[in-house]
């Protein structure tokens, strides 16, 4: 018999009181009042008063409980905003003056990761940049979808973006779709949401029209490796895929950036990347 999951609490409206704020945080985490205040070391008294707005939280004691609640840079603002308190992080633009040193590191990143193709995202995983090797993965998008704003999961899973090229494609779907919902689950974004959904939405390789694509139990942790297997112009790339992130950001926009590398699989792939860059640079 499949066990039922019960459905995840919605996050709170804009507009929500801290204490409204919180309690999402702490339900969506599976945490009851007292197991949070024991792991947080809070007085359990004090955190209910806070979540039915009978007291007002510090500054610091809302810093402490986002931590412990894992909550990401963006929604740690939106608390404090909430709470009447200055953000904690700095919302600015990757091409904002003030960025220019993170904006470099990106580019240097992508460069040393040459020949193999690499690509930068931010939370919602639009592209915001990519090395010259990344054009064996983005090669034959049709032009309403290879132009900016351009989302690199949907690029990849659409009938008319990557799919039709992936070897692996229902191996490869259902791990994307399970990455997109552990997201969605952690960060509460309703863009990704909506993303999640169109994604299922999109026909299932190898099944009837419409029926939808084996997806993981939403229990299941991410499987170890899997590969993308493309067929390009040269052969078919074999790929694993690592993500780097950058940890001591102070900026919500750096530290919801992420670098995704596609490093060989096997020897083959190795030597046509090789081959590849160095055709690009004759």
């Amino acid at each position: 018999m499949s066990q039922i999951h019960p459905p995840k609490p919605a996050f709170p409206r804009a507009g929500a009181s801290v204490g409204a704020m919180l309690r999402g945080w702490r339900e969506r985490r599976r945490y009851s009042q007292l197991a949070l205040a024991l792991r947080a070391d809070v007085s359990a008294r004090h955190l209910s008063f806070v979540e039915n707005g009978r007291a007002r939280p510090s500054r610091e004691m809302l810093l402490h409980l986002a931590e412990w609640l894992e909550i990401p840079h963006r929604e740690r603002n939106a608390l404090l905003v909430a709470a009447g308190f200055a953000p904690e992080s700095r919302d600015l633009r990757l091409d904002a003056p003030e960025l220019r040193e993170v904006r470099q590191a990106v580019d240097l990143l992508l460069a040393s990761l040459e020949p193999c193709p690499a690509l930068a995202v931010d939370r919602q995983w639009t592209l915001v940049a990519h090395n010259r090797a990344a054009g064996a993965l983005l090669a034959g998008l049709p032009p309403e979808m290879a132009r900016p704003p351009l989302n690199v999961l949907r690029a990849s899973l659409h009938p008319r973006g990557l799919a039709p090229r992936i070897v692996n494609l229902p191996q490869w779907r259902a791990y994307v779709l399970q990455r997109l919902r552990r997201d969605v689950e952690l960060t509460g974004d309703a863009t990704l949401r909506a993303l999640l959904t169109e994604l299922r939405g999109y026909p299932a390789p190898d099944a009837e029209p419409g029926a939808p694509a084996a997806e993981p139990d939403a229990g299941a942790g991410l499987p170890v490796l899997v590969p993308l297997r493309l067929r390009t112009d040269a052969g078919v790339l074999s790929f694993v895929s690592t993500t780097t992130v950058f940890g001591t950001a102070v900026d919500v926009t750096a530290a919801e950036l992420a670098i995704e590398s596609f490093l060989p699989a096997d020897e083959d792939t190795a030597r046509l990347l090789r081959e590849m860059s160095a055709a690009a640079e004759s």
